[in-house]
């Protein structure tokens, strides 16, 4: 059976931040015997090269120090990685024209890091701005995640896009040989299309020889979502945008924001175009 991401792409600073993505990618590489490809966004401009080119030259000599870590590490675990550092005003855009550049089907990326006024909150600016703007799916690390081995859960809305999220978890399911959870969240009045939806879901999984289960519950969807994991004992969570709303809105001030932020596990935005 083919692999569900074929072109995995890490973003990481190499920061203490970034320690779960880094291991959580190089663990899914060595899984899937795949080649793993990484980009190291570092915040420069011309304007600031040519003001300060010590300090230019200095933030140079870091990132090639972690480049070297970040080697070191892959080798010791038996992957192979071929890492970029891409200089640039807004990492966000660094991270998405590589994963443009390379073909990418799956971003791996801490939850937050230190610099920026939305650090402290849910999730980091830089994050967000990559979840609203790539071009392939998402997968959002916390600093002290691992590899998914208990169940995944896809939380998805009756309609085309919710079909495909089940389809693309049921596929992330079946490759590690889980057991999946569906459920949507949904108000009184489409209770009764929320259970056809999952119902069908559920069904659609079995067929395809998965151990599947399905809920339909009520009152605040993020709340809902989370709890759910708990009591399932997923360590995967799925998401996608939220029904036709653009991702970008969808994540930033949103549910899938408060859901990632608020996991202890990694969260999936999937692209499902």
């Amino acid at each position: 059976m083919a692999n569900v991401f074929q072109h995995l792409l890490l973003a990481t600073e190499h920061s203490e931040f970034d320690s779960g993505a880094e291991a959580l990618a190089m663990a899914l590489a060595r899984r899937c015997q795949l080649p793993l490809a990484g980009v190291l966004p570092i915040v420069s401009n011309p304007e600031f090269e040519a003001a300060a080119p010590a300090l230019a030259t200095r933030a140079d000599q870091q990132a090639a120090t972690r480049i070297a870590e970040l080697h070191e590490l892959a080798q010791a675990q038996g992957v192979s990685l071929a890492l970029q550092a891409r200089r640039g005003p807004e990492p966000h855009e660094e991270i998405v024209d590589e994963a443009r550049v390379r073909g990418s089907d799956l971003i791996v990326i801490r939850r937050r890091g230190k610099r920026g006024f939305l650090a402290n909150l849910l999730l980091g600016e830089m994050v967000s701005r990559v979840v609203a703007h790539a071009p392939c799916s998402v997968l959002i690390v916390p600093r002290g995640a691992a590899m998914w081995r208990q169940r995944v859960l896809v939380a998805a809305e009756p309609g085309t896009q919710g079909q495909r999220l089940v389809a693309l978890a049921g596929a992330v399911a079946d490759e590690c040989q889980l057991p999946i959870t569906v459920v949507c969240v949904a108000e009184p009045s489409r209770q009764a299309e929320a259970r056809a939806f999952v119902q069908d879901s559920v069904q659609g999984l079995q067929q395809r020889g998965l151990t599947a289960q399905g809920q339909v519950l009520a009152g605040k969807p993020y709340e809902q979502i989370l709890q759910a994991g708990r009591d399932s004992g997923a360590d995967l969570i799925v998401m996608g945008s939220r029904g036709e709303v653009p991702l970008a809105r969808a994540v930033v001030g949103g549910v899938a924001q408060k859901v990632i932020g608020l996991s202890e596990h990694p969260v999936l935005v999937a692209h499902t175009p």
